[in-house]
């Protein structure tokens, strides 16, 4: 067979990486358009920028002299599928930051630098700009660097206006100084106001939304003034600043971002042995909990296991009259929602008790 057995004329089908769905040039160009937005983010520590095969960063540059790395790894889960159906893209990124930062700074350690996961049927440049904005918004609002990411355009693996996000973040604390510690009955439990339902249980809350009859568009029954779609779309505080303040103060002993599992399955993870944590509902419940638990018919007890219910970070501490003016002067509300007390038995795993009161949240 010769050479010209293959030769096709100019007519001919030929295939290349566009026709099969995947656009190289959309792909440098939004390089190109978030160059400037990484840029914003730099902090002390980051060598180089955009564009290399990894992301360097020196702890020492940063300040730190024995450092401890701490990683944490997460995404925005089916809140990503309102930001699809509104066209609401500005927030999710700041969502996605904050699922990791928050668990970083819970054990003691300051974030540093953040790696961004996009994944899309179709890259639409505009679209996922506005989204990588938002992930510096975050890295912002966290003080660390957005120093790398990839960007996936997967042609028949999400449909066409589908995407995904995951978000990796480093962070660094000094030797010794690592959280929890020295947890002891009498501590303080603080309770730092959530911004909304943050970026947990958003399969339930799009089941609720369904049976409500709502569109996107409706104005919210909690939030006047404001759409369904857009109040559902707030996002995750970022609790970095304060709780950093609040660490090298020396006030803070152990903290727990309030994710899937609520107050009762996050709360005794960072607690020992031995220690039950006994709350009380001290806090003013914010609107969307209560139209969500009526809306949806849901018991207090499992808003309580899915939902934030207006806490977004539980902190311990040993004197709250130190640590509550240093919160407040960071910008956060906070309330004292309970105490550390003594278990029968130095060996039982901490627990949790929160009676809740009739028709909370309300």
């Amino acid at each position: 067979m010769t050479s010209g057995d293959h030769s096709r004329s100019a007519g001919d089908n030929r295939l290349d990486y566009r026709s099969a769905g995947v656009d190289i040039e959309a792909g440098d160009a939004l390089v190109e358009a978030i160059k400037p937005l990484a840029r914003a983010t730099t902090r002390p520590g980051v060598l180089g920028g955009l564009g290399g095969f990894g992301a360097l960063f020196d702890p020492k540059a940063a300040g730190f002299v024995d450092p401890i790395l701490v990683s944490t790894t997460d995404g925005v889960g089916t809140k990503l599928k309102i930001a699809i159906e509104t066209g609401i893209h500005d927030t999710v990124g700041i969502d996605l930051v904050a699922m990791c930062v928050n668990d970083l700074v819970v054990q003691g350690a300051e974030p540093l630098f953040f790696l961004d996961y996009f994944a899309t049927g179709k890259l639409e440049v505009a679209a996922a700009r506005t989204i990588i904005a938002g992930i510096a918004e975050g890295c912002r609002q966290a003080g660390c660097a957005l120093v790398g990411g990839e960007t996936a355009e997967m042609p028949g693996l999400y449909a066409l206006g589908d995407y995904d996000l995951a978000g990796f973040s480093v962070g660094a604390a000094e030797r010794g100084t690592l959280l929890p510690r020295d947890v002891t009955p009498g501590d303080t439990i603080l309770g730092l106001a959530s911004s909304g339902v943050h970026s947990n249980g958003f399969s339930l809350v799009r089941r609720v939304k369904e049976a409500s009859g709502l569109g996107w568009n409706a104005d919210a029954p909690f939030a006047p003034g404001i759409s369904v779609g857009r109040a559902l779309m707030e996002p995750t505080r970022i609790y970095v600043p304060a709780m950093v303040a609040l660490h090298r103060a020396g006030l803070l002993k152990a903290a727990a971002h309030i994710t899937g599992g609520g107050l009762p399955g996050n709360l005794p993870r960072v607690l020992p042995n031995g220690t039950t944590a006994v709350l009380e509902a001290t806090w003013p419940v914010p609107p969307v909990f209560g139209w969500l638990a009526r809306a949806g018919g849901i018991a207090p007890e499992e808003m309580l296991r899915v939902f934030n219910c207006g806490i977004g970070m539980a902190l311990v501490v040993a004197d709250p009259d130190a640590a509550i003016p240093l919160l407040e002067a960071a910008g956060e509300q906070v309330w004292r929602i309970g105490t550390i007390a003594a278990a029968d038995n130095d060996a039982t795993p901490a627990t949790i008790r929160f009676p809740v009161p009739p028709g909370w949240p309300a």
